[in-house]
């Protein structure tokens, strides 16, 4: 059996449900310190396969926290300091259109974001970067994803846009059909500040999104219900354990994608005006800054 490092190129950011990567041997506790505080509990580095994958419980093992109190720069400044190239999030969400049942995952490609008490850049004290972001999540990484779910033979949805509100409280029936209007595929809580955050880390980022309900604008379906999404959160589950699986043995050696040079003239701060403090702070994402 292959030694554990402490070090992973890939990682998992389990969502709702997910709090443990099934098939992970030789696991170790890893509590990196980030400038940005504690991430949300500590991240389990293992074996799968012939590859060393990072595990985080995005909620903190027990679902201690709430969407707006996950410490989302703490989080991904920690997997970063491992060394990790590529994140997997997994995230429970609504559907917003018929075609898209409880129980099918979604593989989004475009996000809306709604959160209003989050912070959602590693760049706020001193250094101002402005990272492209038109693309928010890796197609190469989201694409392996796709092969995987396939070969799992679960139903999966390539594309589509990620509504990504505050919470903790679900949508009124107001909010929920004017989000129809816009033609969003689904509706959550979690990939925003998250998927901005791997992009300024450099990060290769894609979501596997595990639809539990129609959140409440379907008249002919109850009323979203936290005992409705964890029936049908269990069964995804099983299934999205089984899709990570496959993609993590697909995972190609190298990156060829412009997530990892995407903080390359990013960065319009003056070199001179950057502190000594702040480049020790932000030594990880600064790199040749």
């Amino acid at each position: 059996m292959p030694k554990t490092s402490l070090r992973a190129q890939v990682a998992v950011i389990g969502g709702s449900g997910l709090y443990d990567m099934e098939g992970l041997t030789a696991i170790r506790e890893v509590r990196p310190a980030t400038p940005f505080g504690r991430p949300s509990d500590a991240i389990m580095v293992g074996i799968l396969g012939e590859r060393s994958v990072a595990f985080l419980a995005r909620h903190g093992r027990g679902h201690r926290l709430s969407p707006t109190a996950i410490n989302y720069r703490a989080n991904i400044y920690a997997l970063k300091a491992l060394g990790v190239e590529r994140i997997f999030s997994v995230s429970a969400v609504g559907s917003m259109k018929e075609s898209i049942k409880p129980g099918d995952m979604v593989l989004p490609d475009q996000f809306i974001d709604l959160t209003r008490h989050r912070a959602s850049t590693f760049f706020d004290q001193g250094v101002v970067a402005h990272v492209a972001f038109g693309d928010p999540v890796c197609r190469s990484l989201s694409s392996v994803l796709h092969h995987a779910a396939q070969q799992a033979g679960v139903p999966i949805h390539a594309g589509g846009t990620y509504l990504c509100i505050e919470g903790p409280q679900f949508s009124t029936k107001a909010e929920s059909r004017l989000y129809r209007q816009w033609g969003v595929e689904v509706i959550g809580m979690t990939n925003m500040p998250e998927a901005k955050l791997a992009r300024e880390a450099e990060i290769c980022y894609a979501t596997l999104a595990l639809v539990t309900d129609y959140d409440c604008w379907h008249e002919s379906e109850d009323a979203v219900s936290v005992e409705a999404i964890l029936a049908i959160m269990h069964k995804n589950v099983a299934m999205a354990k089984q899709v990570l699986r496959l993609a993590l043995e697909r995972v190609p050696a190298s990156r060829t994608c412009a997530c990892a040079t995407a903080m390359r003239q990013a960065i319009v701060t003056a070199p001179q005006a950057i502190s000594g403090s702040l480049r020790r702070r932000l030594r990880l994402l600064l790199g040749g800054e």
